[in-house]
């Protein structure tokens, strides 16, 4: 494994990081909490030393998982948590939908401690807006009331985690706080397909010193073998309530794999995987500190884990898959939906 440092800060985070949404939300089948708890243990194991979580995911089983799995090495670990989200006043929800936002300076030092305490830790490494809107950026009591945390050692960095779903709205959110807002770091949605938000952000982000994560490096499991032209999405899986419709699910799955299709000079005699290679395009842009794949067993735990360990992309791969992008893989250019 290798480690990569959060903008201008002493935070460091392994490169490929585990999103802990896999192990304490059902969205991907994983409902055993004990297998959970090994699999988190499995990854220190292999190297990850970065773990992001966020207070609603299983109204704070995200974080007391991890408490319960890695407690004891604390002092090894990164932890990313998100705030934002007001679950403790308003408990109805219905399937994937959003709950209401609170951005007030006395709610997110309550919704910290509620965290530290799950956590069971004097301190946040990344501490993240979960998907805020712009007017959430704008509110100088919010980001003065974080400032005071990091003065305080409370947490070490901040910055937004972006979504859901609408690129457009997240380039000016991203915009806003890598320039007016000077965060630590941005979480966002990049991959092979879906290339719109660090064609938007990037040379910001370098400008300013502020450091990327990227969530859906396999666009849902189109980009790791995991989605075939075979593949039906059940009522459980979060994909199912992405895409509006049963067209929209076949569009995107039908045009997802033939774009992957072209892909195939990634992995010929380059000793990596598609998965792999997935992850090794994402690290080649020197402002991304951690990719956060989609782990849910051990077979995907290792073969992301080692992906630091293949052979990083050559300049002639790269430009082929910005030819590729830029064409739109051949394809008619119709609206896309974000794999969120």
């Amino acid at each position: 494994m290798r480690y990569r440092t959060i903008g201008t800060t002493d935070v460091r985070v392994s490169e490929v990081g585990f999103g802990v949404w896999t192990v304490s939300t059902t969205w991907w089948g994983v409902t055993d909490e004990a297998f959970g708890v090994r699999l988190l243990q499995e990854a220190v194991d292999r190297g990850i030393t970065f773990f992001d979580t966020a207070d609603t995911y299983g109204n704070g089983l995200g974080e007391t998982i991890l408490a319960k799995a890695l407690g004891e090495q604390r002092s090894r670990i990164t932890i990313g948590t998100k705030f934002g989200y007001d679950f403790y006043h308003h408990t109805a929800r219905r399937g994937h939908e959003e709950l209401p936002h609170d951005w007030r300076p006395e709610y997110v030092r309550f919704a910290l401690e509620q965290s530290l305490q799950r956590l069971q830790t004097d301190h946040v490494d990344l501490y993240q807006l979960h998907n805020p809107r712009l007017d959430a950026m704008q509110r100088d009591d919010l980001f003065a009331a974080l400032e005071a945390l990091k003065r305080e050692g409370k947490i070490r960095a901040y910055g937004p985690a972006l979504g859901p779903a609408i690129a457009e709205r997240q380039m000016e959110e991203g915009a806003y706080a890598i320039e007016q807002r000077r965060v630590d770091l941005v979480y966002i949605i990049y991959n092979l397909l879906e290339q719109m938000l660090g064609e938007a952000l990037f040379t910001r982000g370098r400008r300013q010193q502020t450091s990327f994560l990227v969530r859906v490096p396999h666009a849902s499991g189109l980009l790791d073998g995991t989605v075939k032209p075979e593949t039906v999405f059940t009522e459980n899986d979060h994909r199912f309530h992405r895409v509006s419709t049963e067209d929209r699910k076949k569009q995107w799955q039908g045009d997802g794999l033939r774009k992957v299709q072209q892909i195939g000079f990634l992995t010929q005699e380059t000793g990596r995987t598609l998965g792999q290679a997935a992850i090794q395009y994402i690290l080649a842009e020197p402002s991304v500190a951690s990719v956060l794949p989609n782990i849910y067993n051990s077979a995907l735990l290792r073969e992301f884990a080692a992906a630091v360990e293949t052979p990083p992309l050559a300049s002639a791969e790269l430009a082929r898959i910005h030819e590729l992008y830029a064409a739109n893989f051949g394809l008619a250019t119709t609206p896309s939906e974000t794999s969120v």
